[in-house]
């Protein structure tokens, strides 16, 4: 490692935000002022949103449904492409993504009204689209647990993907929202080495604790998946098969990957977080995931941007799906039941 680095943050500097027209530089010449300016605790912003819904309907993902609690996030993930959605409320996608949290205070309020009203087609909400529902955030202020809650409530199927054991602590929700089949959780695993975890996802929970949840919540009879997500060609593509081994043995109904891609300025705090972390892997990383994205480091071509293309993207693909017919076999996840919503608030004594 060529240089310290900020402990317990990912990115190591605030890139410029585009959308900004003049940018500060600070003058820091010193070790100390340099800490003094980087290291700031956590700060968290209440924010009262309009709207709490969104809608995508990409080719790659079709209708999807999506509702995020917080925007930013501590987990500090370098390679996180919700880095760039910070540059909307006039933060920068590097250390202000991870220190500048915005919390949505009234989405369990949102939430309740939207259904009230909502006379649609039933379509799963995910929690969350952008940025996790459990980040550290979530142990204080409830928003996910209150969420859960009115889910249940108006038997409308929700679907979760997190990395972090905080989950368990609503392990009685999901179990309630399971027997109705209302729920499917989705864990994210993206190495199970925890010397490559701790730098490039500082403030998450270890692979060892996440395996664990994966184990708790299927034998609590929550369905219950895995995301290899994101895979990083030549320093966690190896992985791939301990990973499907390790999940399925704990009783994960389905695995899904994708390929890291490094779009906007996520790509500057990536190049430069791996020549410090990984100096001696560094070109071989980056040639890697640009060799599967038409050699660019940014891919936002539809049905190409996620699982990546050519002949290294191939290989991946193939290591997947043989560890996946060996391991996992014919399971599947079961279907979420969408015909028991209470429109309007009405409950049934059927």
């Amino acid at each position: 490692m060529n240089e310290k680095l900020i402990k317990g943050r990912g990115s190591q500097f605030n890139v410029a935000n585009p959308f900004n027209k003049q940018h500060y530089y600070p003058d820091i010449t010193e070790e100390l002022d340099k800490n003094a300016m980087l290291s700031s605790a956590t700060q968290f912003f209440i924010e009262s949103p309009k709207k709490i819904i969104s809608k995508s309907e990409s080719p790659d993902l079709g209708v999807m449904h999506s509702l995020n609690p917080y925007q930013g996030c501590e987990h500090g993930c370098i390679y996180c492409y919700a880095r760039n959605s910070h540059n909307y409320w006039g933060f920068s996608a590097g250390l202000d993504f991870e220190s500048k949290i915005i919390v949505k205070k009234n989405a369990p309020q949102m939430l309740e009204d939207y259904l009230c009203k909502y006379q649609g087609p039933v379509t799963p909400i995910l929690l969350s689209g952008n940025t996790d529902c459990y980040q550290p955030a979530e142990r204080h202020y409830r928003l996910t647990r209150r969420l859960l809650q009115i889910f249940y409530q108006y038997r409308y199927p929700v679907n979760l993907i997190t990395k972090n054991s905080l989950i368990l602590r609503d392990l009685e929700l999901l179990i309630k929202l399971a027997n109705k089949s209302l729920v499917q959780v989705f864990v994210s695993i993206t190495t199970l080495q925890e010397s490559i975890r701790n730098k490039m996802e500082p403030r998450t929970a270890t692979a060892k604790k996440r395996l664990e949840v994966v184990e708790k919540l299927a034998d609590n009879g929550v369905p219950v998946g895995v995301m290899i997500a994101p895979i990083i060609p030549g320093l966690t593509d190896h992985e791939i098969p301990a990973i499907i081994k390790e999940t399925a043995a704990r009783g994960a109904l389905t695995a899904g990957y994708t390929i890291v891609r490094l779009n906007g300025t996520i790509a500057t705090l990536f190049e430069d977080w791996v020549n410090k972390t990984f100096p001696g892997q560094a070109d071989k990383i980056l040639n890697q995931i640009a060799e599967c994205h038409d050699g660019n480091l940014n891919d936002s071509e539809w049905h190409r941007r996620l699982k990546g293309s050519g002949r290294l993207a191939d290989i991946i693909s193939q290591i997947f799906k043989s560890a996946f017919r060996k391991h996992y076999g014919d399971r599947k996840m079961p279907e979420q039941d969408t015909t028991q919503f209470r429109r309007g608030g009405n409950y049934s004594i059927f």
